[in-house]
């Protein structure tokens, strides 16, 4: 009789052990999903930057500095791979794209043209994008990460290598807001 019990004691205990497992590679895989998310609505925005760059290009010629800048570090962020990288990154760009839309206040005819007024729409969109799907990949890492770190949950990420994720991270406040694309 004690040896049934002894392997049903065993049979729950794997099965809670399964299960633990089970839950950390889900969530594991939601932040590669979440991750994957962020990727595509910043690739969105990489896109739709050249565009935008050209159509201001032809009003104001002379903002050479601006233009520079936006391709370099719509560069830098296109090759950062980490969050932590990908969010300095993304800082960097959100100033530069402020700095261009400062530019195009001072044209009149820019600012009526059709054209930059759809890519501005689509720009303001993606920004929407952006901003909710860092906040779902946020969400996801902060469950991942507490998945780890409690207990007995910890014991299993431990044996099998789950790593706590990074944040996807604004390092200045001015910059969590979306780029201001209104004239």
């Amino acid at each position: 009789m004690t040896g049934w019990i002894f392997l049903g004691v065993l049979v729950v205990i794997a099965l809670l052990l399964i299960g633990i497992y089970n839950s950390l590679v889900q969530l594991r895989v939601r932040c590669d999903s979440a991750w994957s998310d962020i990727e595509v609505q910043l690739k969105r925005r990489h896109d739709l930057i050249p565009n935008l760059v050209e159509t201001v290009k032809g009003y104001a010629a002379h903002e050479k500095g601006t233009f520079e800048n936006i391709a370099k570090f719509r560069s830098q962020a296109m090759q950062a791979t980490t969050p932590g990288d990908k969010a300095a990154a993304e800082n960097q760009l959100t100033g530069a794209l402020k700095s261009l839309f400062a530019v195009a206040e001072n044209y009149p005819e820019l600012k009526a043209s059709e054209e930059f007024t759809q890519l501005q729409g689509s720009l303001s969109q993606t920004e929407d994008s952006i901003q909710n799907a860092r906040r779902y990949y946020n969400a996801v890492v902060r469950d991942l990460n507490t998945k780890i770190q409690s207990f007995p949950s910890n014991i299993l990420a431990g044996m099998f290598g789950f790593q706590a994720r990074q944040f996807f991270e604004v390092a200045d406040a001015a910059d969590r807001e979306p780029v201001a694309v209104k004239f």
